[in-house]
């Protein structure tokens, strides 16, 4: 103490008042002031001075709108002696404007563009950066920087005063250059952080933040790329979370110890350790999230993010998904994944680590932007049949579907892609009826503003309601009064995507489709009436659905005078291809009235299709539409002479008969088996046509093989069996009837070069002239009443066929 007072003497303090000024950020006042201190020599002479500008920071956290303004003022200047009193009114007038000024977290820059922050991403900024009490009301100065650099290599403490001081400056964007220019910071800040960063979480999470603020501008990320600070964050992250777990366990043993030997100093032990447990998370959790939140803002570099992805970042992310429950760094983590997630190989490594599972807790959860974060990440996986398939089987469809009812606009849209993204698949969409989305969405529908209803819920009841089951839930609702609300404004708004729906929940049998009788006129007067071609193509394709024996189809075509209108679109050339196939295929479905198939025929409507037919031979789909109205023709009698006398609908049928088509060559089968059976001369023609086809595949390999090499040795000496000479020797295996009139050949095969080059080269099976015997083989068997036909499909209604591409259209929207 006597040392004090002796050293005052040679130590001269003047402290000189300077201009007071609000805070930027906090409701603080900030008072400047000049300190001078002067060193006396024993004579009292000045021999060495120093000024020095200092700063006092008044924090005013009691202030509010109801403050009074004069009294704060006054205890403002009689607790603090820095301030004159005479300058009592320029503090009131301060005060007043903090009062009335509204809440800032940063000083606004001119200078750059800053990013806009992300969903539900905070600030990360630690915990001392919110109390400036901390560095004991020190405000960190632009002329100081030496200072503090100077600091940072001292020991552990002053370099985290030193790094807590220099954020400070970092979170003004105006700092920012000035610290760039400078040419020691960064470089000491990046050696510090290599090197302690394992010593203090706080000296990392400090410096981490620094480099932060300084990506959060696009044209700072090479500096940041200079000094590898990407690469190190990974490390650091990465480190933290294998600590994190030998911190838990440490705390599960101490919890096993606890539970077999219980006494006081176990307990206390446990206690001690969980609390330091949760210390070290709460300060881990701060680091995680500036690193995190540093790396997200250096991603947005493509070329960076490859390198992230080398790196590990994915197994990183996941890894923090699964052991950290802070909301914040949370929703830093998926805000990353969702990001990360648009590419395939980032959403592979996802799907191998079980992320689907991970996600289950935050749909719902009580955090906002954490679930909404969650619907998009698995928005972004949805693309994936696999990891839909996951998402099925973890539960999530009736999870989402009760997003349905939130009041969040945004998380309805979101849970709304992604119920459409469940619903392409075939088994997820028989799943819909056992959830509450199909309620909820006729009451979206029935509730949308006027118009039609928005893309993403009608694509989503277009997909549903391919299931039957799910139509019928949708005919029970509303009191069985759903499907009159539903046409009732299809046509009102004339909805193209509603009546697409329609269609659909019409293509189901049972008494689902029998409420759409009802509404039959609405549809066929709309195909004559509406312009919309679109709206006409489904109308005509529900008319087509209406396959139920109860219909007055003869009625419908003339009262709304739709042959008219179908002749003209079945012009080549005359309508888009997609309303020629359902006007075909509506021919199809009204052809099984016999009335309505007479009607058709008068109307020259069959010369139509096979004109039609000329012009779209290349098209699968049109032609088996075509066929299947021939084959609905052939069952009436009326129908069945015209095609047979005086159409050349049978020979379309057998060149068709071969087609590549499976589904066409059926069709054509059955027809052709119809037409045997009540036409004598066509029966032969259709008979005679099939047993070539049939023999000419067996005849074509038998003369490849006699090309092979050595095929002489084989036969030795006899004469070849396909000799013209040969033909009428032998038994024939062929029905007389087709070729035999009165003992010899008809006259149509008496050219010898046609029985030469073709019936001669199709009929006479190899090996005969080495005692094969044909009618031991059941291929070639002849029976009293003519060929065997077991290999051709037998004459027997049957149902409208359907190419797979022509599922697909109605299936998936």
């Amino acid at each position: 103490m006597m040392m004090q007072t002796e050293d005052a003497r040679y130590l001269k303090r003047k402290v000189k008042g300077g201009n007071i000024d609000v805070h930027p950020t906090e409701k603080a006042i900030i008072v400047n002031y000049e300190v001078e201190a002067t060193i006396l020599g024993e004579m009292g002479n000045p021999m060495i001075g120093e000024k020095k500008e200092c700063q006092k920071v008044i924090q005013l956290k009691s202030l509010n709108a109801t403050t009074d303004i004069s009294a704060l003022a006054r205890e403002i200047l009689e607790k603090c002696k820095l301030i004159h009193p005479a300058k009592l009114p320029e503090v009131e007038q301060l005060l007043y404007y903090l009062q009335n000024r509204k809440e800032v977290t940063k000083i606004p820059s001119d200078k750059f563009e800053k990013k806009q922050p992300l969903r539900g991403l905070l600030d990360p900024a630690p915990d001392c950066m919110n109390d400036m009490s901390i560095l004991d009301g020190e405000l960190a100065s632009i002329n100081n920087i030496d200072e503090y650099v100077e600091l940072l290599y001292e020991e552990v403490p002053s370099k985290i005063k030193a790094s807590a001081l220099l954020l400070q400056l970092t979170r003004n964007p105006d700092n920012l250059e000035e610290l760039i220019q400078h040419n020691t910071v960064l470089g000491a800040l990046t050696r510090v952080l290599r090197e302690d960063w394992r010593k203090s979480v706080e000296l990392s999470t400090n410096i981490m933040y620094i480099f932060f603020c300084f990506s959060s501008f696009a044209q700072f990320h090479h500096i940041i790329a200079h000094y590898k600070i990407g690469a190190l964050s990974m490390t650091i992250a990465e480190h933290e979370l294998v600590r994190h777990e030998t911190w838990r366990e440490d705390v599960e043993k101490r919890k096993l110890a606890l539970q077999q030997e219980a006494n006081q100093q176990t307990e206390k032990e446990f206690e001690k350790a969980q609390k330091k447990y949760q210390g070290l998370v709460k300060k881990q959790n701060q680091l995680l999230r500036v690193a995190f939140y540093l790396l997200l803002n250096l991603a947005e570099d493509p070329k960076v993010e490859a390198k992230m992805k080398n790196r590990g970042i994915v197994k990183i992310l996941i890894k923090a998904l699964e052991i950290r429950k802070n909301t914040d760094l949370l929703i830093l983590v998926l805000s990353f994944l969702k990001k990360l997630s648009i590419f395939v190989e980032n959403k592979d490594e996802m799907a191998k680590m079980n992320i689907i599972q991970l996600l289950v807790p935050y749909v719902p959860c009580e955090s906002e932007d954490l679930m909404g974060l969650t619907l998009l990440l698995l928005l972004n996986l949805s693309f994936d049949t696999s990891l839909r398939q996951s998402m099925m089987n973890a539960g999530f469809l009736p999870r989402v579907a009760n997003m349905l009812a939130t009041p969040n606009e945004t998380h309805k849209a979101i849970a709304m892609n992604l119920l459409y993204q469940l619903s392409l698949d075939d088994k997820a969409r028989s799943m819909f009826s056992y959830t509450d989305c199909i309620p909820k969405l006729l009451e979206m529908v029935f509730t949308a503003p006027e118009g039609s209803v928005g893309i993403d819920l009608s694509a989503l009841c277009i997909n549903i309601a391919t299931k039957k089951r799910n139509t019928q839930m949708i005919c029970e609702s509303q009191n069985r009064m759903a499907l009159k609300y539903l046409v009732k404004r299809t046509f009102k708004y004339k909805d193209v995507l509603l009546i697409k729906m329609l269609r659909n929940m019409s293509d189901h049998a049972g008494p689902t489709k029998s409420m759409f009788v009802d509404f039959i006129g609405n549809f066929a007067n709309a195909v004559k009436k509406e312009k919309n071609e679109d709206f006409v193509i489904e109308c005509v394709g529900i008319l087509a659905n209406m396959n139920l024996p109860n219909i007055d189809f003869e009625q419908i075509l003339q009262e709304c005078k739709l042959i008219p209108f179908i002749q003209k679109v079945l012009k080549p050339d005359e309508a888009e291809d997609d309303l020629v196939l359902e006007a075909v295929i509506l021919l199809g479905t009204v052809a099984i009235d016999g009335n309505c198939a007479a009607v058709l025929a008068d109307s020259g409507i069959i010369q139509v299709l096979i004109d039609l037919l000329n012009a779209k031979q290349e098209d699968d789909e049109l032609v088996l539409q075509i066929a299947y109205v021939f084959y609905q023709m052939i069952w009436h009698e009326e129908t069945r002479n015209v095609i047979i006398s005086k159409t050349q609908v049978p020979a379309y049928l057998i060149d068709l008969m071969h087609d590549r088509n499976t589904e066409i060559r059926k069709v054509c089968d059955n027809t052709l088996d119809m037409i045997m059976e009540y036409d004598e001369e066509w029966a032969k023609r259709i008979q005679m046509e099939k047993f070539r086809w049939h023999n000419s595949q067996w005849i074509e390999m038998v003369e490849t093989q006699q090309h092979d090499e050595g095929i002489d040795d084989m036969y030795g000496d006899l004469p070849p069996y396909l000799h013209d000479d040969d033909l009428l020797l032998y038994e024939p295996n062929f029905d007389e009837d087709v070729l035999m009139e009165n003992g010899g050949l008809k006259q149509e095969y008496i050219d010898a070069e046609e029985l030469r080059n073709d019936i001669a080269a199709r009929m006479i099976p190899a090996g005969y002239l080495q005692g094969y015997d044909p009618d031991q083989d059941p291929r070639f068997t002849i029976h009293d009443d003519g060929l065997d036909m077991d290999g051709y499909y037998p004459v027997q209604s049957y149902a409208r066929p359907s190419s797979p591409d022509f599922v697909a259209y109605h299936n998936n929207y």
